[in-house]
């Protein structure tokens, strides 16, 4: 069987093909257009820029996506688009794209959150991967870490309080004049600094809780510069990212491991675009060898936002007879309730 994913919850767009044979899932194609170029002249993303910019991606690419799996629209056993949570503007056009391309073929529609889609990757890479694991995803909408007991049935059990991990990276990154985005950028000169040359405080909340808070460290942060700056001194770049990237990650790494003693899970999936962060997976791999866990992580080229990871999430779906209709709608924000009211046999 083939799935059809597509994605546009933020500055991507992209469409992908994934074959499925006998329950295992491989990519067949996966055609992802960029906007980084576009945004880079704002130093982010602009989300009125970056819905035109779907707008004028989306047929071309799902196009181009299923001539390079070789195969037609009536191939397709099924439709996956990313409906929720994201850039409303920018789900929109995939949503629409996708119920008009399944409505036309007369191919059943699955609505993906984008969430799941992200630690679905790690399906693509590792094939022996299974639940139940734990799942740390890291992007610049979400930090959440979640007890995952099947594909679909997820329980949140440890989420950011404020800003996403990945939103405080390209901060930073923006306001010292790396290039968008920033976090990649912060990743590279943080290698150049000191990591304890700066003192910051940390994201993850004390006491009985395995959530997270980055609003204070990215204050600290900013102080630090503006301090800097109103002194006439030079901001100490390559430290300050040493410093900032260390606070995030051993953060992040605390949390996590608490996570897994908590839940004794035996495997941890980081998934999302800071999973791409080379500090967080080293850091994250010594913590799994430490405790004996194994470690799943998709490639790089996997970890930001793609439609493969789209279609597997929306493999998993369909095979519970999960569905969704033309009245399907997009959300910023959470899963609605409603979104899969009818189900097909």
């Amino acid at each position: 069987m083939y799935i059809l994913g597509m994605e546009s919850s933020c500055d991507e767009t992209s469409a992908a093909v994934l074959r499925v044979e006998e329950g295992k899932l491989a990519i067949a194609s996966n055609i992802v257009a960029s906007q980084v170029e576009t945004h880079r002249l704002y130093g982010g993303v602009v989300p009125e820029i970056a819905s035109r910019a779907h707008i004028e991606a989306v047929s071309g690419i799902t196009r181009e996506a299923l001539d390079a799996a070789g195969i037609a629209p009536q191939d397709l056993s099924a439709v996956a688009v990313t409906a929720f949570p994201g850039l409303i503007g920018a789900l929109l056009v995939g949503v629409n794209f996708a119920k008009s391309f399944a409505f036309a073929n007369d191919i059943p529609l699955v609505a993906v959150n984008h969430i799941k889609a992200h630690v679905a990757a790690a399906y693509l890479s590792e094939v022996t991967l299974k639940p139940p694991f734990l799942a740390l995803v890291v992007s610049g909408g979400h930090t959440s870490l979640f007890d995952v007991a099947a594909p679909t049935d997820f329980r949140e059990i440890g989420a950011t309080r404020d800003d996403a991990a990945g939103e405080a990276f390209d901060k930073i990154g923006r306001v010292i004049g790396l290039p968008y985005p920033g976090g990649a950028a912060l990743d590279k000169l943080a290698y150049e600094g000191d990591a304890h040359a700066v003192r910051l405080p940390s994201p993850a909340l004390q006491g009985d809780t395995l959530d997270f808070s980055f609003s204070g460290l990215k204050t600290a942060a900013l102080n630090t510069i503006n301090t800097c700056r109103q002194s006439g001194m030079e901001v100490p770049r390559a430290d300050l990212a040493a410093s900032f990237t260390e606070a995030v990650v051993s953060g992040l790494a605390v949390k996590t491991e608490e996570a897994l003693l908590r839940t004794g899970r035996k495997t941890l999936v980081l998934a999302g675009g800071v999973a791409a962060n080379s500090h967080l997976r080293r850091r994250l791999t010594e913590t799994c060898d430490r405790l004996g866990v194994r470690f799943v992580v998709p490639p790089i080229s996997l970890c930001g936002d793609n439609g493969a990871m789209v279609a597997a999430a929306g493999y998993y779906e369909f095979m519970e007879g999960r569905f969704a209709d033309v009245s399907l709608n997009a959300s910023a924000l959470d899963e609605p309730e409603t979104v899969y009211s009818k189900k097909q046999g």
